[in-house]
């Protein structure tokens, strides 16, 4: 039964009705912010905000009461201790927690100590995120993917097409065993088309990194939706509990960081989180004295770690009701079916869809047309869905991941070239995601008059996607 024919597992508590604005006023707006939508003001979208699913999430009612009993005091709040017990019985075993108001300054703090380690450090992934990868980067290591073959594989079927390319992660090995401090496996591959793991693949990757006395961590901000793949699709996996499910995925791993903006279903909260008898311990004695001071210094107590009292009760909340599975089945069934109204109306998007987003294929959505790489159609086409028909997408491809190297002129295209629909949890409803597959259908069928872009400012920035400005080539 398709889920447009069921009833959906909660109904509304508060409503919240938009601003009305023309096609105009967008459009002036978005040419004010450079044609930049992470510029554009969030109460002009009149239509979808698919911007990102990070920090994004619908509350529920659990949370917001958890909220009234937040306690504020610096050192030791009662928050802190629930949050803990939460993380032992969301994620099993016994973890070191170091606590960051999201996830970016707790990968900061991670990959900051590990850079101090030594020269020349490679971290391999089966795809770092951009703040990832840039957080990696910006401490001398170099962030390397090994995207799944499966990926790029037209004729392929496979359910978990974000696995790490394991041939490749052993010829690195063989060549580099020493120059990699940890092997880092994203769950959800979001750089991947947000594309599932396997727990076989987990479990391969783990045992490759532990043969070589190398830690194995987690980039595991949508661990949930993750679990809720290997469940549906993975052989033998399909009588288990999520929460069991979970619970075997990080006993694989020494250590994971995580934003609890996606699958803690909060607005705000992230973490570094090692495993006490662990490899990462034991190989680097010094890292838990060391993230601590860390955190000290950059975010406050660790009882608190730059977050409330509120949001730490939100979070003690949100990872119970994250792992409920009529949750996870209304959840991901959403996204799925936003993806097949898209792939009905004939668009190149990433197959199988996965849990949090729907991935458009640039390089596919604009073959035939006269549009270049160094055009950045992505870009134009996420400016026109925003001023044509009000609705926010993101551009994750040839300008977001790749970079300009001013002493060439040449620009340096990525592996992938995607736009990224991503879905806020608990936040809109099949008319809405219907009405933003209908919109990019229309600028599919009017793809030849979609104008490319000159980059005003910022070719040569790290992170330029957050801060270039950005102008259409001619006038539609």
């Amino acid at each position: 039964m398709s889920l447009s024919k069921k009833s959906r597992p909660y109904f509304n508590h508060s409503v919240e009705f938009k601003k009305n604005f023309t096609k105009e006023e967008r459009g002036e707006a978005l040419s004010k912010a450079g044609l930049n939508v992470f510029f554009f003001p969030s109460e002009m979208i009149t239509g979808c905000d698919l911007l990102s699913d990070s920090g994004t999430t619908t509350m529920t009612n659990e949370q917001w009461a958890a909220m009234h009993l937040g306690d504020e005091s610096y050192g030791s709040n009662r928050g802190y201790f629930l949050l803990l017990e939460q993380i032992k019985e969301t994620f099993g075993g016994e973890f070191l927690s170091f606590i960051f108001h999201q996830g970016r300054p707790a990968e900061d703090a991670l990959f900051t100590l590990i850079g101090r380690l030594g020269k020349e450090l490679v971290i391999p992934s089966n795809g770092h995120f951009d703040t990832t990868e840039a957080n990696i980067e910006a401490n001398n290591i170099r962030a390397l993917n090994l995207f799944s073959p499966e990926l790029k594989n037209e004729n392929s079927h496979s359910c978990f097409k974000g696995d790490m390319d394991v041939k490749k992660l052993n010829d690195l090995l063989e060549k580099s065993k020493d120059k990699i401090p940890l092997i880092y496996l994203t769950i959800t591959n979001n750089t991947g088309g947000g594309q599932p793991v396997s727990l076989k693949n987990i479990k391969e990757v783990s045992d490759i990194a532990h043969e070589r006395n190398i830690p194995f961590f987690l980039d595991a901000c949508r661990f949930a939706e993750n679990a809720w793949f290997i469940k549906k699709y993975e052989e033998g996996q399909e009588d288990k509990e999520i929460k069991e499910i979970v619970k075997e995925i990080f006993s694989c791993a020494d250590g994971f960081t995580i934003s609890f903006k996606k699958d803690g279903l909060v607005n705000m909260g992230g973490g570094v989180f090692i495993k006490q008898d662990g490899l990462f311990v034991k190989k680097y004695p010094q890292m838990p004295d060391a993230l601590m001071n860390y955190q000290i210094t950059k975010e406050g107590h660790p009882t608190y770690g730059g977050l409330s009292g509120r949001d730490i009760m939100a979070l003690s909340f949100g990872l119970r009701t994250v792992l409920k599975e009529e949750y996870l089945d209304y959840r991901i069934n959403q996204v799925q079916e936003f993806g097949g109204a898209m792939k009905e109306g004939g668009l190149p998007i990433v197959t199988p869809v996965g849990g949090h987003a729907v991935y458009l294929d640039i390089n596919k959505f604009f073959e035939g047309s006269k549009m270049k790489p160094g055009d950045f159609g992505g870009v134009a086409l996420t400016a026109l869905l925003l001023s044509e028909y009000g609705h926010r997408a993101c551009e994750l491809g040839y300008f977001a991941f790749g970079s300009y190297n001013k002493e060439t002129g040449e620009e340096i295209f990525p592996e992938v070239n995607y736009v990224r629909f991503a879905v806020p949890r608990l936040r809109y409803e099949k008319q809405d995601l219907d009405s933003v597959a209908g919109a990019v259908v229309e600028l599919y069928k009017n793809r030849d008059k979609i104008p490319g872009v000159n980059v005003v400012y910022g070719k040569d920035l790290p992170l330029r996607h957050f801060k270039a400005k950005f102008e259409f080539k001619f006038l539609l």
